[in-house]
């Protein structure tokens, strides 16, 4: 059976490895609500896994870190200095005074912290420093083996990396010293962290320091009452009276009173030691839970937002296809141009109007006639590709405002846009080009493969193949209910039933309506695939958002169950 603190790493440490990767790898890339907020409490839960909780859990042996942290001004490097009864903090006016942390410990303790397990992105030195990556090492005989003391920059620096260095130094302790003053310990910051700190499970000592003896009864007795109120009453309260310094800038011994010798008594007994140790470290995993559920849900929000903005895109594109298809079938693409090179092609148009009556001379013209000239009906398959590229061009440039559109109106949509999103990509003419081009192409060899049985066909030339596949796309553009009204349709109307009838004269009328419909759908295929491609310049902006809100939530429960076996602390 496990007992107390028997942790295995598959039970725990691995757990928080899990954790700490999930974590790490989970992105709030679209700008929301909640994304500032993730983006750095993610990075705080990976800073305080690897500064804290991986290497604590690893040596809960090591010894005790305790952090003296506090507001400007409020005497931390003098606490510390005469705690440890040397000058190793510098101390004065000029603020903020500590610029980089320091850390006092016994030189038997140094070793652990020199070899960076614990806040591993501070860089080890032995001399005194100002940058705030870095960790001052002093070893001082005076403490007892055990525990360290390390001198924290003030939590309300105005120098924003102080401030930042000191909030992940209070996230790495096993104790923290917070100092205050008498004129002080009423701000509003301090109060913020230490709220930060009960909620994470640190243990905490207060520290009321250069209280004015006459004052000490009232402040104490008010301090209390906060602490009481802010949920933090079990934390042991220090009065360090106001006092004159020694000679070496030093509190006298009788100042420190009951903090000194608490001090001492920590160092002096393991066990205690490593109740305190226990006791935070079970607070902060314990703190692992809510933490990663605002992250998880922060994920889902994101998820749900690349959603929203990818289903607007995908109703632009559809609507798009929708007028393609819809501009294919209705006769439109029979008038103008095409309708011009149509009867170039064909013939007067009277022969138009006796078309029906002389479907078999017809048919051999088609075939035989202009056999050896050459490819027919060049100006004609321009004049389809011309209106077919100004079709898809309008329905790609209508697609793309509908979508730009749509995502102005998200933040996380407006954030992502660009000016050339609102119309469609500078080259899709030339794809739309080579798209009809591959598709007459198609048409082509759906009409050899149809043919291949029909010795009228089969003993024609390129020409007799040519001429019917124009036939054929004639007939694509228009659907079989089409009744055309009015001067000009009523002649691209009569276009297409002539086109018709020349073809189920040659292949038969369930044969020519099967090669129709195969063109037609081949089309639409071919400009959907080309509308995808437009679409994917706005999906393509939302794909990265990771749907990590189950991994998340799945990682920190492991996290837990794990916590509950090993069982840190004793109920």
């Amino acid at each position: 059976m496990q007992t107390r603190g028997e942790l295995t790493p598959a039970s725990l440490a691995e757990a928080l490895d899990h954790l700490r990767s999930v974590v790490a790898g989970t992105s709030y890339p679209l700008v929301m609500p909640s994304a500032a907020d993730a983006r750095q409490a993610g990075t705080a839960l990976v800073t305080q896994l690897d500064d804290y909780l991986i290497p604590r859990l690893a040596r809960l042996d090591a010894p005790l870190l305790a952090v003296v942290g506090g507001s400007t001004g409020a005497g931390k490097s003098t606490l510390v200095n005469s705690l440890v009864a040397a000058k190793v903090s510098a101390a004065g006016v000029l603020r903020p005074t500590t610029r980089a942390p320091l850390l006092a410990a016994n030189p038997a303790d140094l070793e652990w912290f020199r070899r960076g397990e614990l806040l591993p992105g501070l860089t080890r030195t032995d001399e005194p420093s100002t940058d705030p990556k870095s960790l001052q090492l002093v070893g001082v005989p005076t403490l007892a083996p055990g525990l360290a003391l390390l001198d924290a920059p003030d939590i309300d620096s105005v120098v924003d990396a102080n401030r930042a260095l000191a909030g992940q130094l209070l996230a790495a302790a096993d104790l923290w010293v917070f100092v205050t003053t008498a004129a002080r310990y009423a701000d509003a910051v301090p109060w913020g962290l230490l709220r930060t700190a009960r909620q994470r499970g640190t243990v905490i000592a207060m520290v009321l320091d250069r209280v004015p003896p006459e004052a000490a009864e009232e402040v104490a007795a008010h301090l209390a009452e906060m602490l009481r109120e802010n949920g933090l009453g079990a934390a042991p309260l220090f009065i360090v009276p106001e006092t004159r310094l020694t000679a070496d800038g030093l509190l006298p011994p009788t100042a420190l009173g009951d903090l000194s010798a608490w001090i001492g008594y920590l160092a002096a007994d393991a066990e205690t030691r490593a109740d305190v140790v226990r006791r935070t470290l079970d607070g902060a995993l314990a703190a692992l839970a809510p933490t990663t559920a605002s992250l998880a849900e922060a994920a889902e929000e994101q998820v749900s937002a690349a959603e929203t903005l990818a289903e607007r895109v995908d109703n632009a594109y559809r609507n798009a296809n929708r007028a393609v298809a819809h501009g294919v079938a209705d006769g439109r693409l029979l008038r103008g141009e095409v309708l011009a090179r149509w009867q170039e092609f064909v013939g007067t148009g009277e022969l138009m109007r006796t078309l029906e009556a002389q479907i078999g001379r017809l048919r051999d013209r088609v075939v035989a006639t202009l056999t050896g000239r050459p490819a027919p009906g060049h100006a004609l398959r321009s004049a389809i590709e011309g209106n077919l590229v100004t079709l898809i061009r309008g329905a790609a440039d209508e697609a793309a405002e509908s979508a730009y559109t749509g995502w102005q109106a998200h933040p996380a949509g407006a954030a992502l846009l660009s000016p050339p999103l609102g119309r469609a990509g500078p080259d899709l003419p030339d794809r739309a080009e080579r798209l009809i081009r591959d598709w007459q192409r198609h048409v082509l060899e759906m009409v050899r493969a149809e043919a291949g049985d029909k010795r009228a066909l089969a003993r024609g030339t390129a020409y007799a193949v040519n001429a019917t596949g124009l036939l054929v796309m004639v007939v694509v553009f228009a659907s079989t209910a089409f009744i055309p009204t009015g001067a000009e349709v009523a002649v691209a109307g009569g276009t297409t039933v002539a086109a018709q009838k020349v073809l189920e004269a040659i292949f038969g009328d369930q044969a020519i309506r099967t090669l129709a419909a195969k063109a037609r759908a081949d089309l639409l295929d071919r400009v959907a695939a080309l509308l995808a491609e437009e679409s994917a310049r706005f999906t393509t902006l939302v794909e990265a958002v990771p749907d990590s809100a189950a991994r998340l939530r799945d990682a920190a429960l492991h996290v837990e169950s794990a916590r509950a076996r090993a069982a840190l602390v004793t109920p």
